[in-house]
C-alpha cells in the first residue's frame, strides 16, 4: 500500500494535483514526484471574465506562470484549464446573488463545492487519475471509500471547516498530502526543493475581489441590485439611509454611513424584502442558537436527532460545544457560550474529536 492508500507501485499511481501557483500546492507536487508518483499538474484560469489584470492570491496571471515553473523545474506535465464560465456561474455569481439576498457568502467552500471538487474532479478522471490531490492542510483517513475527515495538524492553518460541503464520493477520490504537516515545514521542504515560490505570501481574502472592497466588484458587474433603502434601530426609528443592502453585513460597524449616536452600532439585520437594515449595539448580535438547513454529513455512522458536539460559524474561530439537534435536512445548534454576529449564507461545521462530521447553511 502506497503513501496514497492504493494497491499498486507509486510510478503506475497517477495523480492529478490542483495546483494555484502558491506555495502549498507547489510542495505537494514535488513531494508526491519525488515520492515517485505519476505527476500530473493542473491549473485552472479561473476569473480574467472579471477584468483582473493582476494576481491577488491564485490561478491568474503571474500564478499560472509559478506553477508552470515547478512543473518544469521538476519535470512533469503542467496542463491549463480554462474554467473562467464555471467559476463565474458557480463562484462569483453566487457570491453577489448571496450578497443581493442580504447573506454572507463563503466563496472558498462554494469553490470547493463547484469549480474544484466537482468540475476539476470530472477532468482528473477523465484523464484517468487515480486521485485528485490539493494542498489543503485537512487530514484524510480511510480507504477508497468510506473515507473520513479531520482537521489538520497546524491548527492555524486547517481548512477542514471550508471542505465540509464535499460529497462522500469526491473525500473518497481527493487526497490532502499536507494535512499532517506544519506551515513551517511546508516552508521549508520548499527551500529543500529550491522552488522560487518558498518564500510566496499565502492567499489572503477573497481571491477574485482585489480591490479594498469587495462592493467594488457587486457595482461593477451588477449595479442594478443596489437600491436606496431605510436604516432603523431597534425601536423602529429611522436613524438613516443605505445604499443598497449588498453593501452591508451581519456585524458590519464601519462605512454604515449613520453618525451621532450614543454608542456604537452594527447591523443587526439586513431585510431583503422591505429594502431595509436594522442597527444595534453589539450586545444584541450576541446568540447561542443557531439555525441552519441542506445539512452534509460526512460521517454517516452516528445518530444525529441530538448529539454533543462542537460547531464553529466560521474558519478562524475554535469549535465551541454545544448540542446539535436535527430534523430532516434541517436543525439547529445551541452552544454552551454565546457567539456574535452569525449571518445567514454563512456554514455551521460540526465537529467531534478532531473529526468533520458535516455543516450546514445558516438561515
Amino acid at each position: 500500500m502506497n503513501s496514497l492508500g492504493f494497491n499498486k507501485a507509486e510510478k503506475d499511481t497517477k495523480v492529478i494535483v490542483a495546483m494555484s501557483g502558491g506555495v502549498d500546492s507547489s510542495v505537494a507536487a514535488v513531494k508526491l514526484k519525488k515520492e515517485g508518483y505519476n505527476v500530473i499538474g493542473v491549473t485552472l484560469r479561473l476569473y480574467n471574465q472579471t477584468n483582473i489584470s493582476k494576481s491577488k492570491t491564485c490561478c491568474a496571471g503571474v500564478d499560472i506562470y509559478d506553477a508552470q515553473k515547478v512543473a518544469k523545474q521538476y519535470d512533469f506535465p503542467h496542463y491549463i484549464f480554462d474554467f473562467q464560465d464555471k467559476f463565474y456561474n458557480g463562484v462569483i455569481s453566487n457570491f453577489i446573488n448571496s450578497y443581493a439576498n442580504g447573506e454572507t457568502p463563503v466563496p472558498c467552500i462554494q469553490c470547493n463545492q463547484t469549480v474544484k471538487f466537482s468540475d476539476l474532479l470530472v477532468e482528473s478522471k477523465k484523464l484517468n487519475a487515480d486521485a485528485l490531490v490539493t494542498g489543503h492542510y485537512a487530514i484524510r483517513k480511510g480507504g477508497l471509500s468510506g473515507s473520513k475527515l479531520f482537521k489538520a495538524k497546524d491548527t492555524k492553518k486547517d481548512q477542514s471547516y471550508f471542505l465540509f460541503a464535499t460529497l462522500q464520493e469526491q473525500l473518497d477520490y481527493v487526497r490532502f498530502p499536507l494535512g499532517n504537516f506544519l506551515k513551517s515545514e511546508i516552508r521549508n521542504m520548499a527551500e529543500d526543493y529550491k522552488l522560487t515560490v518558498s518564500d510566496k505570501p499565502d492567499s489572503q481574502d477573497i481571491c477574485f475581489v482585489t480591490s479594498d472592497s469587495y462592493r467594488d466588484l457587486i457595482n461593477k458587474i451588477q449595479p442594478e441590485i443596489n437600491k436606496d433603502g431605510n436604516i432603523f434601530d431597534l425601536n423602529g426609528n429611522k436613524i438613516g439611509i443605505h445604499r443598497g443592502i449588498s453593501n452591508y453585513t451581519i456585524g458590519q460597524r464601519k462605512g454604515i454611513g449613520v453618525g451621532g449616536q450614543e454608542q456604537p452600532l452594527y447591523v443587526c439585520e439586513v431585510n431583503k424584502k422591505q429594502n431595509y437594515i436594522v442597527l444595534a449595539p453589539i450586545e444584541k448580535l450576541q446568540k447561542n442558537k443557531i439555525f441552519f438547513k441542506n445539512i452534509n454529513w460526512l460521517e454517516k455512522n452516528i445518530k444525529y436527532e441530538e448529539l454533543k458536539c462542537s460547531a464553529k460559524i466560521r474558519s478562524t474561530q475554535n469549535e465551541i460545544p454545544g448540542k446539535l439537534v436535527i430534523n430532516s435536512n434541517s436543525g439547529y445548534f445551541i452552544f454552551e457560550e454565546m457567539v456574535s454576529a452569525t449571518s445567514p449564507g454563512q456554514a455551521c461545521v460540526f465537529y467531534k474529536n478532531d473529526q468533520v462530521l458535516g455543516g450546514g447553511w445558516i438561515t
